[in-house]
């Protein structure tokens, strides 16, 4: 695969963390010092013989938990980005509560990171416990304060619901808490139980689609009220601060993959590093996936409706040379017909389909693949 160097998209993967979260399926290993400098050590051998563009307009670090590097890597591994980010518009980092210190968020402000994503979850003691979080609501209050005084004012929250033996009350008083907090942007996430977490193993479920679909609600019902603006099935946002990352993915966009279980994508390949840190560190395998002409029109529509705004129809006609209606012209005549999408300059849901999308991507995938 050629390298291009005009994508203006990265997102680098910190697999490592203090503790593992009972649901979390990420690539992630418990932090140890020697090893994550074997790591940083391998990551500055990939971002050297990586042609990357230096006129990039976000970054984003995730994880795992890249706030459990202690300052000096945290330092090392922003000081590896540098030479990329002078046109960067947001730089975006992961964080646990109680994994930020002030000198962490010194050398934050320094390497120009300027939007922070925080594992809420949930304000609930009992529940934070019980899906393997250390953190306390306090941690979290205190976290938004000081970053914000430290001049850090585009904070995020993710908000988790569905979890097991939560109650509706819950979760309208962790709303409650993230509505005083503040702050820019909130990320739902319904729990989902995957095969390699504490979760599945020890035969956790989920609450039942019924409830699961009241929460969803709930949280779109407080969220709109309280100024958040959903512009996508699971993100919210004050007017103008919407992740300009994320959107790139919606948009399907090309994007650079950096570190053990990080995945990219660049014209009509998507790649995936090894999810085994060791690997990474030693060779580095990386699994390449080309994508055909069907695979990127069906990934366009599945990333695309997303979004509130949906699918630009004058974008996909120009991308791949024909028309949705004509790539897809069962699926769409079906959920026109039945009100679950809308159509006109753009292809997007209706506000009453969001719970039901996977359902109605099926026919879309099932139709491409005839």
């Amino acid at each position: 695969m050629t390298q291009k160097n005009n994508i203006e998209h990265l997102y680098l993967h910190v697999p490592f963390c203090k503790s593992i979260c009972y649901y979390c399926d990420f690539c992630h290993v418990i932090y140890q010092e020697n090893i994550v400098n074997e790591w940083l050590d391998a990551i500055q051998k990939e971002i050297q013989d990586k042609n990357i563009n230096p006129n990039l307009k976000t970054i984003y670090i995730g994880g795992g938990t890249p706030t459990s590097l202690n300052a000096q890597q945290l330092d090392t591994l922003l000081s590896l980005l540098d030479a990329y980010t002078n046109h960067v518009e947001e730089y975006t980092i992961e964080i646990n509560p109680e994994t930020l210190t002030l000198e962490k968020i010194e050398i934050l402000r320094k390497h120009g990171i300027n939007r922070i994503s925080i594992g809420l979850q949930s304000h609930d003691a009992e529940l934070l416990k019980s899906i393997g979080r250390n953190h306390t609501k306090e941690d979290v209050s205190k976290c938004v304060e000081i970053l914000k005084e430290n001049g850090i004012n585009n904070i995020s929250l993710d908000v988790m619901y569905s979890l097991p033996n939560q109650t509706i009350q819950q979760l309208k008083e962790t709303l409650e808490f993230v509505i005083s907090l503040d702050v820019k942007h909130v990320s739902l996430y319904s729990l989902t139980i995957e095969e390699n977490t504490v979760f599945h193993k020890r035969n956790y479920q989920h609450l039942s689609d019924e409830v699961e679909a009241d929460m969803y609600d709930l949280n779109v019902e407080m969220l709109e009220k309280n100024g958040f603006m959903q512009y996508e099935v699971a993100n919210f946002s004050k007017e103008g601060y919407e992740s300009k990352h994320n959107l790139a993915y919606w948009l399907y966009k090309d994007f650079y993959g950096i570190g053990a279980g990080a995945s990219g994508k660049e014209d009509n390949y998507r790649y995936d590093h090894t999810k085994n840190v060791k690997e990474y560190i030693h060779n580095n395998p990386i699994e390449y996936i080309e994508l055909s002409n069907k695979d990127q029109m069906f990934e366009t529509i599945m990333m695309g409706i997303r979004l509130k705004k949906g699918i630009s129809c004058n974008s996909f006609e120009e991308k791949f040379g024909i028309s949705m209606e004509e790539a897809f012209p069962k699926s769409i005549k079906k959920h026109l017909a039945n009100g679950n999408v809308i159509m006109d300059t753009s292809l997007r849901l209706s506000k009453d389909a969001y719970p039901i999308m996977n359902e109605i991507l099926v026919d879309f995938l099932e139709e491409i693949e005839e």
